[in-house]
């Protein structure tokens, strides 16, 4: 029907219809947008994988570079740092109060004598801020200003940090911080390997091997990369800084296409630093999807006891003048307007909480933090939290890691066991001979032998202690991740001549101070590396002949693993040998049956030795080669990568030739001892967490006198069940005053059914040893010392493994050691050495307890005063301002 057929009271009908219908609709939209709007704005970032061309730009938008940490703009300073401001208790208290005073009903007197000191204190604290804002403007800025080198298809051009984008082709030369995640691609090394610092990163001072992709260093020259046919693909941005997954896909002219994996050796960080050589990458990340940036967090700023106890001790005193203003009502007489009346009173009354209480502490904690930054008895001591400088004198529980803080974190190889003899600092004279010896027996047969009848020693020889020390000897030299770095460049030459680097000063890099020793120890014996790259190592025999190897394979230390492997080819018998070292933990079901490893293993951890196992095995070309495809099969696949090398890996960790196990000895940190000693008779007690096993923890708490000569020992046996910790926790409930050591394991088994049991018992131990503990069980335990005593506690370490414990403790202390940095700067108090923590907290700590027990004193004092001057009449409001402001800011400047 059309409009014409309806009827007049149809039509009036079918129009209100379409007007209802049309604003229905109309309200449905806006509620689609809205909840779009709603959903736009609350909906987690995804971050997602790509695929790049070299060479090309990418069609997807991806975040800039910009690098911005300020905390505020000029929107949103002045509503955050209010807000920062009046979520205390006591400036809210007095906000209130100075607005009350525009009412004329309640008026009690001059604004200036509410609103000066109030908006003083918030103009220190906008200053404040706007001070540390902008000297973290000025860092972005000086960071988004440095230039770059980009290459491009017409040549290379100058970029700025902020222009670069995902795909850009970045040359970072020696000493230029890496403005973004990358992939590197070529080196100005012809092995296509660099070395960067990762300290600004990770914490960690040792340098780091990183290795460009073959393909591309293979290349003539950079320009090539943009005729390439190539693309890269990378996983999608994660925190994890210390694992990468990607792949290199090619075609060639045959269009015929290949994959090459790509790991961690293959990316440069943000905010890591080229420490040798120069390097050319593609960028794959930028701005918040670097890593650097997904890890870098706000930390929570801890709250000490006194601003706990002044905020207390404010509502209680906020409670009391109300109580007195409805006493002061009930004897005046609640009659006409008596609300406006109880108001007056309040407001003349507030004077006994002083305003300036806050802006004096604060004032009073800098000054003393400042104070024991200047102390010469603890030099380099720095104060990154000055706001809990008093939890220092109530610490109960002191936490502290073993390796490099208890210890030096120097390592110094002691002894080598064969199984049937040993050898220790005082018998390597007989090692050095037996390795010369070798070398000498082969190199004389060597020139007398045919080409068919090589020298080397075969498997029919009946093994002796000299080959048996030779072949120890030779696989400690080889199973590493070591580089030699030459500090006179035209020492070094260009050829692959080892003779040409010897008398050239060398120093070893590894990311773990073990492998150093052990290497510097091969060296001392005589059997020294001279030249290592990405695929080959050259030794120098005692000799002085030259030893070359082409390596095929390495499997890097993880704390999964627990051990390290390198398969390598010898250029001149063409043998193909696997070598494995490991923790005897995991190497007792990789070894062949011995009835010596565990014995011995056990005996150096009680001498305080770090004990490694190290084995081999000779593979044949048929083996070598099925492995190597299964392994790279592994490598390029996306999913479960890790899983899939693993497994691979796994299958040639069986019934391998067992070579020797090697000690190495930690020393101790100067003044330990006397240190332990003072804090223990502090009533302080110390818990020592490590992830060493339970024979050298054990050692090192003797050693340290962590645990007395005289006090006994309970070692808490390995547990697995419910029914097992019952039986040991009545075991240990009938051993008195006695220390404890006790592994990760079965720590958890505890914890798991008998927390509060545990707990209980542990507490009551002058001493406490966890061994075999991952950085999360640290963080735990600290946590359960908070919940289940109540008690203060104080946690100190050196590397990153440490944060956890130390950033759950109520005071973090970090030693600026060989693990790196990353502890002492996410610690609230950092110190260069363990000794100066006695100091630390027996005399400052003490110190800034007992003023701050006398700011108590003076908030009480306070309440008093203002009693006595808010009932003399003749005294004006001035007179009130100027005796809170001084009796505060007095005891202040004392503290």
């Amino acid at each position: 029907m059309t409009d014409e057929e309806y009827p007049l009271w149809a039509k009036s009908e079918k129009n209100t219809f379409d007007r209802l219908t049309a604003s229905l609709q109309a309200h449905k939209v806006r509620l689609n947008c809205c909840d779009w709007l709603v959903g736009a704005c609350s909906r987690k970032r995804e971050y997602s994988s790509r695929r790049l061309t070299v060479g090309s730009a990418p069609t997807l938008k991806y975040p800039s570079n910009v690098i911005c940490n300020q905390k505020y703009n000029i929107f949103t300073f002045i509503p955050l740092v209010l807000y920062e401001q009046f979520k205390f208790f006591l400036n809210l208290y007095f906000l209130v109060v100075a607005i009350s005073q525009f009412i004329p009903e309640v008026r009690i007197g001059y604004l200036y004598t509410y609103w000066g000191p109030l908006g003083f204190v918030l103009v220190v604290t906008m200053i404040r801020e706007a001070l540390d804002d902008f000297r973290r403007y000025r860092r972005d800025k000086e960071a988004n200003s440095q230039i770059y080198k980009k290459l491009t298809a017409v040549g290379i051009k100058n970029i700025l940090s902020s222009d670069i984008r995902v795909g850009d082709l970045l040359f970072v030369e020696k000493n230029q911080r890496v403005p973004a995640d990358m992939v590197l691609l070529r080196t100005a090394d012809r092995s296509g390997s660099i070395f960067i610092r990762t300290d600004q990163l990770d914490g960690e001072t040792d340098w780091k091997l990183r290795l460009a992709v073959p393909y591309t260093q293979a290349l003539a020259a950079d320009k090539e990369l943009f005729a390439l046919n190539a693309s890269l693909f990378a996983e999608k941005p994660q925190k994890d800084i210390h694992s990468f997954i990607g792949t290199f896909s090619k075609t060639n002219e045959e269009g015929l296409q290949s994959e090459d994996p790509l790991s961690l050796q293959n990316a440069l960080w943000a905010s890591t630093v080229v420490a040798s050589s120069s390097a050319l990458g593609i960028v794959i990340y930028t701005g918040r999807e670097m890593r650097s940036v997904m890890n870098t967090s706000q930390p929570k700023s801890k709250v000490g006891q006194l601003d706990l106890e002044i905020n207390t001790l404010t509502k209680v005193l906020f409670t009391s003048v109300v109580a007195l203003s409805i006493l002061m009502m009930s004897i005046k007489g609640f009659t006409g307007p008596w609300y406006r009346y109880l108001v007056r009173f309040i407001l003349l009354f507030s004077y006994i909480i002083p305003i300036s209480l806050r802006v004096n502490l604060d004032m009073g904690k800098a000054a003393y933090s400042w104070m024991i930054q200047q102390d010469d008895e603890i030099p380099g001591t720095v104060v990154r939290s000055t706001t809990i400088p008093e939890e220092l004198g109530r610490i109960v529980y002191l936490l502290t890691d073993k390796t490099g803080t208890l210890t030096q974190n120097e390592m110094v190889f002691k002894k080598i066991h064969l199984g049937t003899v040993s050898f220790a600092s005082d018998t390597m004279d007989e090692v050095m001979t037996h390795v010369r010896d070798t070398y000498a027996v082969q190199t004389s047969s060597s020139s007398s032998s045919t080409p068919t009848q090589p020298a080397a020693i075969t498997s029919r020889v009946k093994r002796t202690v000299v080959t048996r020390v030779h072949e120890a000897v030779k696989a400690i030299a080889l199973c590493h991740n070591v580089t030699p770095v030459y500090e006179d460049v035209n020492a070094v030459g260009s050829g692959p001549e080892a003779d040409q680097l010897v008398g050239a000063k060398c120093t070893y890099q590894a990311s773990s101070p073990d492998e150093v020793a052990l290497v510097t120890w091969t060296e001392n014996i005589g059997l020294a590396l001279v030249k290592r790259d990405q695929s080959s190592m050259q030794l120098t025999t005692p000799t002085g002949s030259c030893l070359s190897f082409s390596v095929l394979h390495i499997f890097p230390f993880t704390s999964e693993s627990k051990r390290m492997g390198i398969i390598v080819k010898d250029e001149t018998t063409d043998e193909i040998i696997f070598y494995l070292k490991g923790a005897d933990v995991v190497m007792t079901s990789v070894v062949q049956y011995n009835d010596w490893l565990e014995e011995e293993c056990g005996n150096m951890a009680r001498e305080g030795l770090r004990t490694l196992v190290i084995a081999k095995k000779v593979l044949s070309e048929d083996q070598y080669k099925l492995f190597s495809n299964v392994h790279h099969q592994a490598q390029v696949s996306v999913e479960n990568r890790a899983a899939r090398v693993q497994a691979a890996v796994e299958s040639l960790e069986r019934d391998m030739q067992l070579l020797c196990i090697t000690g190495v000895e930690d020393k101790l940190q100067a003044d330990v001892r006397p240190t332990l000693e003072v804090l223990r008779n502090a009533a302080i007690k110390v818990w020592m967490l490590t992830g060493d096993k339970m024979e050298t923890a054990t050692c090192i708490a003797k050693s340290s006198q962590l645990v007395s000569r005289s006090q006994a020992i309970h070692t808490f046996r390995p547990i697995s069940t419910r029914t097992d910790a019952h039986l040991e926790l009545n075991m240990f409930r009938r051993r008195n005053d006695c220390a404890l050591v006790i592994s990760g394991e079965s720590l958890e088994v505890c914890l798991k059914y008998y927390e509060h049991e545990f707990m209980e018992l542990v507490c009551q131990c002058p001493a406490v040893v966890c061994c075999r503990c991952t950085p999360t069980q640290k963080a735990d335990i600290v946590r359960l010392l908070r919940t289940h005593t109540g008690k203060p506690t104080c946690a100190i370490g050196d590397g990153g493994n440490d944060v956890s414990m130390i950033q759950a403790a109520n005071a973090g202390i970090g030693i600026v050691g060989k693990e790196g940095k990353q502890a002492s700067l996410a610690a609230d108090f950092s110190i260069t050495q363990f000794s100066f923590i006695a100091r630390l907290l027996l005399v400052h700590g003490r110190n800034r307890y007992n003023h701050a027990t006398l700011f108590l004193t003076a908030i009480r004092t306070t309440f008093v005063l203002h009693w006595n001057l808010s009932q003399q009449p003749r005294l004006f409001n001035w007179h009130l301002s100027l005796a809170t402001f001084l009796n505060t800011d007095i005891i202040s400047c004392h503290i």
